[in-house]
C-alpha cells in the first residue's frame, strides 16, 4: 500500500509519497509529472517516514543542509534513470553539476555513449524532488533550464543553499515571457 502526506513549503505546497518504509515522493502541487509513479489505491495516513521526512525539509528550508539520509526507494526505474538519480544524490549541497557533466560521468562508467538530453529525461521525471537534488542540475553555459516544479522554484531553491546565481542565465525560450524570473535570476539576495 502507498500512502500520501502534506508538507507546506515556503515555496509551495508538496505532497509526500511513500511505501510505508521509503520516500517514493515528492512533488510540488501541479508540477510537469505529479505524482507519476504513484498507484491510484493509495490513501492519506501519516507515517513515521514522513515525519521524518518532515524534519529533514523543515532543516533544509530553513538555510541548513540537513545532517540525516532519507531511506528512499528507487524502485521499478530504469537502470539508467537510477544511475542519473543516483549521481544527483552525490551533488554537494550549495554546488551544481551540469546535464553534460552526468552524461560524461555514465559515458566513464560504462564506456556507452549517454546524451545530455537523455540526462534530462531522467532528470526531469526524478519523483523524490529537492532530496534527490534535481534542482541542482544545470544546462551549459549556467543556463537555468528544466525543473518539472517550475524556474521560479529552482531558483529559490539554490538561493536557499546559498548558490551565486549571477553567472546564470534563463533559457532563450523564457526570456521575455517573465522580466520577472530574468531578474530573480540575475540578483542573488542571500
Amino acid at each position: 500500500m502507498f500512502y500520501t502526506s502534506n508538507y507546506a513549503s515556503p515555496i509551495g505546497d508538496i505532497t509526500l509519497a511513500s511505501d510505508g518504509q521509503s520516500v517514493t515522493g515528492v512533488w510540488f502541487l501541479r508540477q510537469k509529472y505529479y505524482a507519476g509513479n504513484l498507484p491510484e489505491n493509495h490513501g492519506q495516513k501519516e507515517l513515521p517516514v514522513f515525519t521524518l521526512t518532515k524534519k529533514w525539509l523543515d532543516v533544509y528550508f530553513s538555510g541548513r543542509e540537513p545532517d540525516f539520509t532519507l531511506p528512499i526507494s528507487l524502485s521499478g526505474i530504469s537502470p539508467f534513470r537510477r544511475r542519473v538519480w543516483e549521481i544527483m544524490l552525490t551533488i554537494p549541497y550549495g554546488k551544481t553539476m551540469t546535464y553534460g557533466e552526468i552524461a560524461r560521468q555514465i559515458e566513464r562508467e560504462t564506456g556507452k555513449r549517454a546524451s545530455a538530453q537523455a540526462v534530462g529525461g531522467a532528470v526531469g521525471h526524478n519523483s523524490v524532488g529537492i532530496i534527490i537534488p534535481c534542482h541542482r542540475v544545470m544546462g551549459a553555459g549556467g543556463n537555468i533550464t528544466g525543473y518539472a516544479g517550475g524556474i521560479d522554484k529552482k531558483i529559490a531553491l539554490l538561493k536557499l543553499e546559498g548558490v551565486d546565481t549571477n553567472g546564470f542565465t534563463l533559457p532563450k525560450a523564457r526570456r521575455g515571457k517573465s522580466p520577472h524570473n530574468e531578474k530573480i535570476c540575475l540578483q542573488n539576495k542571500k
